[in-house]
């Protein structure tokens, strides 16, 4: 049974509930973690030696957290990314420190993010905007703390920013803000955290470009930043710098923004997306852009979704796992390298590399 799936730019991944870890899609940059740099387009496992509990890909990297809470990283590390210390690109999973007290992960384009038990939050990578929220911009190769605050509870990476939710549902921002992606209404960048208003009562964060997708506690779905393509899904290609509301439905239980097209779970199960379509990513059974949220399917029994750069992937509660949009690279699964314009089935986790190699 699949517990977590998660999407790069053109690569994808899942994790089982044995803790088995499967990657697909673009390796140029070994992001597959495999040891090769050959486009895969169906899942093979990595990193048989350890229990895995989180996945998280950014750019052409991933990292993530083992059952025991130490943490992993694998692919380009050119900025820094893969927070060993070097910049080099590494072709298998290499743990990050010694430390087992990582509970929460999150990679952007060439940075990435790490929250402790102990409500601390640590970034490294990419820092020319300020996005790593430690009041330098300079990049780091080794993970370096945000702030003196310990009440952070997740965080999520956009292309050169971050935002993150403290466990008093207040949001925060920091990095580029060239589209109004801090939602403060102000100009400039920022390299140190700055409180959004809104209130507190936010409880769900996703950002993956220059824009945010946020949830509150009653249901209601918000976005800002860039909205060029219309991926704000607020009818509009105006650009926000303030939180608006998305539509007026409450309900909405889980948002994930992709490279600028959109996917959102409600509470009675039904999948819906929104932004550009060129690639079938909406997975409509069209390539028309979508301005607004929309019901993808019949079904109401999706759980878990993941966005990419123009493809998505989405967990039903029955176990199968499916995929649309761009599949150029393999990141589909499907076995091919066919543009989907409707959901196919990722191919089952079957193939396990030899004992030891990974």
């Amino acid at each position: 049974m699949i517990i977590e799936i998660a999407c790069g730019h053109r690569h994808s991944a899942a994790i089982e509930s044995d803790g088995s870890l499967w990657v697909w899609g673009e390796n140029t940059l070994s992001q597959l973690g495999g040891g090769t740099a050959e486009n895969i387009p169906a899942p093979i496992q990595i990193g048989k030696k350890h229990k895995w509990a989180k996945i998280a890909i950014g750019a052409s990297h991933s990292i993530a957290l083992a059952k025991d809470g130490s943490l992993w990283s694998w692919g380009s590390n050119r900025h820094g990314q893969l927070g060993d210390g070097t910049f080099y690109d590494k072709m298998f999973p290499e743990q990050i420190g010694n430390e087992n007290e990582w509970i929460f992960i999150a990679a952007g384009g060439w940075h990435s993010l790490a929250l402790k038990s102990d409500g601390t939050l640590w970034a490294w990578g990419s820092n020319t905007s300020g996005q790593l929220g430690n009041s330098e911009n300079s990049d780091r190769f080794l993970p370096c703390r945000v702030g003196n605050e310990d009440d952070w509870s997740s965080a999520a990476c956009g292309w050169s920013h971050t935002i993150a939710l403290k466990k008093d549902g207040t949001l925060w921002a920091w990095g580029s803000n060239t589209h109004g992606q801090l939602g403060r209404g102000e100009s400039g960048d920022s390299n140190i955290p700055l409180f959004i208003g809104m209130g507190d009562n936010w409880r769900a964060i996703s950002s993956k470009s220059n824009y945010n997708i946020a949830i509150k506690l009653k249901g209601t779905m918000w976005a800002w930043g860039e909205n060029s393509f219309g991926q704000l899904g607020d009818g509009t290609t105006k650009m926000r710098h303030y939180p608006v509301q998305i539509g007026s439905k409450e309900g909405w239980r889980t948002a994930v923004a992709g490279i600028r097209h959109n996917a959102a779970l409600r509470t009675d199960g039904t999948l819906w997306t929104w932004g550009p379509n060129s690639h079938g990513q909406l997975g409509d059974g069209t390539t028309i852009a979508q301005p607004v949220p929309k019901r993808m399917g019949i079904f109401s029994d999706w759980i878990s979704i993941a966005a990419g750069w123009s493809h998505s992937i989405a967990l039903r509660r029955d176990g199968t796992l499916w995929s649309w949009g761009q599949n150029h690279y393999g990141q589909l699964g499907d076995g091919t390298t066919l543009d989907r314009h409707l959901p196919v089935q990722v191919m089952k986790l079957l193939f396990r590399p030899e004992e030891g190699r990974y």
